[in-house]
């Protein structure tokens, strides 16, 4: 077992890498970035990593393929300078919408990047709230899947008390919404969702009682939030008395962040910084730290202890 570790940040979020090595109370390890003039990324780590236990922090988010492309870099890089371990930590894993061959003629992406991380040198791979589960089968090596709910449901819980339905937006989604149901003792809804293009959606009906209540729909990502908003609207035309949104993974672009704003259904989006560059847009987004949970995966990894307690979630 390596017993020298190292923390190390892309170029993707150093805000969110250096919380973590805060949290570890580690300095961030030295590593050269840069690209020629023809855009090519050139990488090389600073300091003797022999042997050693590296973690790269590198969530793969806009700009996907340049921090995917960079992330590979910087392993082939740590490979070669024989490193003892590898870990890839991704706090939002990009592609992962890509994750089935529902169409004719199409990729699974998904899988596609599972192989690249592998072939680049990743001995392990720590990542959050993954958009399908059964993208850890797509590895053959150690994948620690996190999430956020322990980092959001203390918050939660001081938003909207004991009163409250968690909704899904879609039945995809469901599996997520009962394991916050568990942790807040509450109830159960679910929106059915049809989706016609990739950045419009259609909901239709409404499973379960909402009238009255406070209802959280929760999702494990949103970029046009055209999903949440369709919802919320369901939601309000069912006599919902209040709506929040959770979602692990706020990756909302220009479209989103207008028609989130002009919702007056939904009185917040509650996130975390898994990805960067939230806005806040006026107190109507609400960003959580999920440094302290990373760092805690990372720490019980490096001891070669369980990090069971943290996919456990505890009401």
């Amino acid at each position: 077992m390596p017993k020298d570790i190292r923390v190390y940040s892309g170029s993707a979020h150093p805000k969110l890498s250096k919380a973590i090595a805060d949290y570890l109370e580690l300095p961030l390890g030295k590593v050269n970035l840069t690209r020629f003039p023809d855009g090519e990324i050139f990488v090389q780590f600073e300091e003797n990593i022999r042997r050693a236990d590296i973690f790269i922090i590198q969530p793969t988010c806009s700009p996907t393929n340049e921090n995917l492309m960079e992330l590979l870099i910087m392993m082939d890089a740590a490979k070669r300078a024989s490193a003892g371990r590898i870990t890839a930590v991704l706090p939002y894993y990009g592609y992962a919408r890509q994750d089935r061959k529902d169409r004719p003629r199409v990729p699974i992406t998904a899988k596609l990047v599972a192989n690249l991380l592998v072939a680049a040198g990743a001995n392990r791979i720590i990542t959050m709230d993954l958009h399908s589960q059964q993208i850890q089968g797509f590895f053959d090596i150690p994948v620690d899947h996190l999430y956020a709910r322990p980092v959001i449901v203390p918050y939660l819980k001081q938003l909207v008390g004991n009163d409250a339905v968690v909704v899904s937006p879609d039945s995809g989604s469901v599996k997520m919404a009962n394991a916050y149901c568990g942790m807040l003792d509450a109830g159960l809804a679910v929106v059915a969702k049809r989706r016609i293009s990739a950045d419009t959606v259609a909901s239709s009906h409404l499973v379960g009682e909402v009238k009255d209540k406070i209802c959280i729909i929760t999702d494990d990502l949103t970029s046009t939030a055209g999903t949440i908003c369709a919802a919320a609207d369901i939601l309000q035309k069912a006599g919902a008395a209040k709506t929040y949104v959770v979602v692990s993974h706020c990756l909302l672009n220009e479209k989103g962040k207008k028609q989130l704003l002009s919702d007056t259904n939904i009185e917040q989006l509650i996130t975390t910084n898994g990805v960067p560059n939230v806005d806040a847009l006026d107190g109507k987004v609400k960003v959580l730290s999920v440094a302290p949970l990373l760092g805690e995966a990372i720490r019980r990894i490096h001891q070669g202890r369980s990090v069971s307690s943290l996919f456990k979630m505890k009401k």
